[in-house]
């Protein structure tokens, strides 16, 4: 079973302002999905959230079946770059991941099929609290 999302009050709130921004560009398809997650999501308070992956959150994940751990950043769209790690809040990969904790699993679909994703470690110190 899919663990619940979790995330603070101001961090919802944006995503959903987010969503709703973006609904219009090419990422249609992955703003929907956030925003089912975000229907399923809870609420907690922000002391709380120290090992739940954020915007901003530098996070270790591996690829179960392939047995490989990738380290990486979420950030703002306008933030991402590749080539550093950073990884937009709306692509897939952030998607799957945003407001689950270490040690949770999730299922990730891609073109080829579905990855099953652990999250290893979430390291929030980059994290603007509100």
């Amino acid at each position: 079973m899919k663990p619940i999302p979790t995330f603070c009050k101001a961090d919802y709130q944006f995503l959903r302002e987010l969503i709703l921004k973006s609904k219009n560009e090419t990422n249609t398809k992955e703003a929907n999905l956030l925003s089912q997650e975000l229907d399923r999501a809870v609420i907690g308070k922000e002391s709380e959230l120290d090992s739940v992956i954020r915007i901003n959150s530098f996070v270790t994940i591996e690829d179960v079946q392939a047995n490989k751990q990738m380290k990486i950043q979420i950030v703002l769209p306008s933030a991402a770059d590749l080539k550093q790690s950073k990884i937009s809040i709306l692509a897939p990969l952030s998607v799957a991941i945003i407001g689950f904790k270490e040690n949770d699993q999730v299922d990730w679909e891609l073109p080829a099929g579905i990855k099953t994703l652990k999250v290893v470690s979430v390291d929030n110190s980059d994290v603007l609290h509100s």
